[in-house]
């Protein structure tokens, strides 16, 4: 199975809002499954399409509960909030307390294309958000205060192109 390039900010595909998906076929699965190869490959929780280059809604996340692939997800309630580090593949090295939802019920199409909705608290649910927010062309960097934005902004290599 082949695994893909992990995009690292400020790659600019990083802060592009995906395009959603209008049937699912034997690309997106595929995309999926290459997704989920390198997500696990590089030890990580979840994985959006940006993050690798795919201008698409789709995402993979295991929080050690099992594979879930998501198409077109978005959250439809929340509850509550909290507030703990998260760190990103797509922003090696920096670890960011976000504020977050307690508990999220989010639907999307599974890869045989029909709607689900899960209700998720604790990590499934922060990372079902990080996804989301990637699809929606916000990194956790985008959660830190403008100070510490800055820093790390003149700290990070040029923009790559797509």
């Amino acid at each position: 199975m082949d695994t893909l390039k992990i995009r690292v900010f400020p790659d600019v595909c990083l802060k592009k809002k995906a395009a959603k998906i209008s049937s699912v076929g034997e690309k997106e699965k595929k995309m999926l499954d290459e997704m989920a190869a390198t997500m696990y490959l590089n030890s990580g929780v979840g994985l959006a399409a940006v993050q690798v280059g795919i201008d698409k809604q789709l995402a993979v996340i295991d929080v050690g509960t099992g594979l879930i692939k998501l198409i077109n997800p978005e959250i439809i309630k929340c509850e509550g909030s909290q507030s703990e580090e998260e760190g990103c593949l797509s922003v090696p090295g920096v670890a960011v307390k976000v504020k977050r939802a307690k508990k999220v019920t989010v639907r999307f199409l599974n890869e045989e294309g029909l709607t689900v909705q899960v209700r998720a608290e604790g990590l499934l649910s922060r990372a079902m958000q990080h996804e989301i927010d990637h699809l929606c062309g916000i990194l956790i960097i985008d959660r830190l205060n403008p100070i510490k934005k800055m820093f790390l902004k003149k700290k990070a290599p040029k923009a790559s192109r797509p």
